[in-house]
């Protein structure tokens, strides 16, 4: 296999270096594409240039609609987006799509790094639906907490004691996914330095360095992803096929509104109540919106149910991240539906930008948590 990771499972810790040049980081979402750009200086991310642009159009679909495009039109957009941004740098870091992506976490006898070499790819084979030979893979020994038992040891089943293991992170990615991003790349004219899966850059951007496990929520247009973070180390991993477009898609038969307008309307007023509305028409809109986050919200307490039931630990805070978690009035809402302590994702707080532009960075920053976080590594040395 011709593609290189760059070492996927990188570390989420680490100073900014003195690495010179502007860095992009590149996210093709569902229904839109984001960049940043963000270059280093004095030990710290310095943004330069950022934007967003709507993949429905490229593929005759309103704005705010999930698209599958060919890699051509992809390119297109992206060139577009970095025409319209003033971007200057033309080499950095692409996200792969978590649905395009396996993670998992293996349990395996405790045995050097050589048998290891050996073990994971036989042991991948049961937990990757395809021939080994069609994805690459990548893992990581997690390391085993201090003064505790592993992970491993917690959940063995009561009866005779299994020998120690160690818990190893496997990910896999199907190579005419990478295939796929190479000719948008080659066609947009951008140097991929290195590929990266998403949950592994939007977790850089938007946890601290806090030793408990902490619950990711990403929002998205067609998907809503969830993962528990323990120490640095994804633990656990959950899709949910409901989205942003879902709840557009219900507010628009409600209101019997077209898609453009319903996702005009959610995005400017959200969750809150509106003055151009009756109080009727206002609680009809809550209320067609709330269907969608519900069955979401149900599925994020169900994880922190379950984690918590596993691994014996509570997770109290949760991160909503992803275009959805810009919606007005969410963060107020999920405190009421969430079993745990809600913030919302600023990735840009780990930048430093002109200050009359920190309101609007925080109200778009969640969307732009995965393409900050790939130029973080990059700038981080990682």
């Amino acid at each position: 296999m011709a593609f290189s990771l760059g070492s996927l499972l990188q570390k989420f810790s680490g100073s900014i270096g003195k690495r010179e040049g502007s860095v992009l980081g590149i996210d093709v979402g569902a229904s839109s594409a984001k960049i940043v750009q963000l270059r280093a200086s004095r030990g710290a991310a310095i943004l330069e240039t950022y934007g967003e642009i709507a993949l429905g159009p490229y593929g005759n679909q309103p704005i705010g609609k999930a698209v599958k495009l060919s890699p051509e039109k992809t390119a297109q957009a992206l060139t577009d987006l970095m025409k319209e941004a003033n971007v200057t740098a033309r080499s950095g870091g692409l996200s792969i799509p978590f649905s395009s992506s396996l993670v998992s976490v293996l349990d395996l006898p405790k045995v050097d790094k050589e048998a290891l070499k050996r073990m994971v790819p036989i042991e991948a084979r049961k937990y990757i639906p395809v021939p080994v030979s069609e994805v690459t893979l990548d893992w990581f020994v997690i390391p085993q907490e201090e003064g505790e038992k592993s992970a491993f040891d917690r959940v063995a089943p009561e009866g005779p004691q299994k020998p120690k293991g160690q818990e190893v992170l496997l990910v896999a990615i199907h190579n005419d996914t990478l295939t796929n991003f190479q000719t948008i790349a080659q066609a947009a004219d951008i140097k991929i330095e290195f590929y990266e899966i998403e949950i592994f850059s939007a977790i850089r951007s938007v946890l601290g360095h806090g030793l408990a496990p902490v619950l990711v929520v990403d929002l998205g247009a067609a998907t809503t992803k969830m993962y528990v973070v323990e120490r640095g180390v994804v633990r656990f991993t959950h899709l949910v096929t409901s989205g942003g477009q879902q709840m557009t898609e219900t507010l628009a038969r409600t209101l019997e509104w077209d898609f453009e307008k319903a996702e005009r309307i959610k995005r400017e007023r959200g969750l809150n109540d509106s003055n151009a509305y009756s109080a009727e028409e206002n609680e009809k809109i809550k209320s067609a919106m709330l269907s969608t986050l519900t069955r979401v919200f149900s599925e994020v307490n169900r994880v922190l149910l379950s984690y918590g039931q596993r691994y014996n630990k509570n997770v109290s805070h949760v991160v909503l991240t992803g275009g959805g978690a810009s919606l007005p009035g969410l963060a107020e809402q999920a405190k009421l539906m969430l079993s745990a302590d809600v913030e919302i994702a600023d990735p840009f707080a780990r930048t430093e930008a002109p200050a009359f532009l920190g309101d609007v960075l925080r109200d778009i920053g969640p969307g732009f948590s995965v393409s900050v976080g790939l130029v973080l590594r990059k700038l981080k040395g990682a």
